[in-house]
């Protein structure tokens, strides 16, 4: 199945304005605002109707399912073909070297390889 590509809710305004940034959503609520209205031309406004396929839903990017993981035996329980790992960030340097090295041998995806 194909990912459905969301269109992008801007928030309104953001270009008159140096401090709102394009992404930050907040819904429209002024008296005579024009999006709030819903006016041809103006910002898309989220609604029911752009959301994704139910088998999608909740999907990384990549199209695995994530599985947080804390410790190395936590990595027995992951399918390999359909979920990706990432690893917790409280997970110190020693033990997320075992976990990357597991996944390795294992051929699961780590989908936060870094080591800091």
């Amino acid at each position: 199945m194909r990912l459905r590509r969301k269109p992008e809710f801007k928030r309104v305004d953001y270009h008159r304005h140096k401090k709102l940034r394009r992404s930050s959503w907040r819904r429209p609520r002024g008296r005579h605002n024009k999006t709030r209205k819903q006016k041809k031309g103006k910002f898309l406004m989220p609604k029911v109707g752009y959301g994704n396929v139910a088998e999608l839903r909740g999907l990384h990017p990549s199209g695995y399912r994530e599985v947080l993981v804390h410790t190395p035996g936590q990595l027995e329980d992951v399918d390999a073909e359909k979920e990706a790992v990432r690893i917790a960030g409280g997970v110190g340097r020693r033990k997320r070297l075992e976990i990357l090295r597991l996944a390795e041998d294992k051929g699961i995806k780590v989908l936060n390889p870094e080591v800091r």
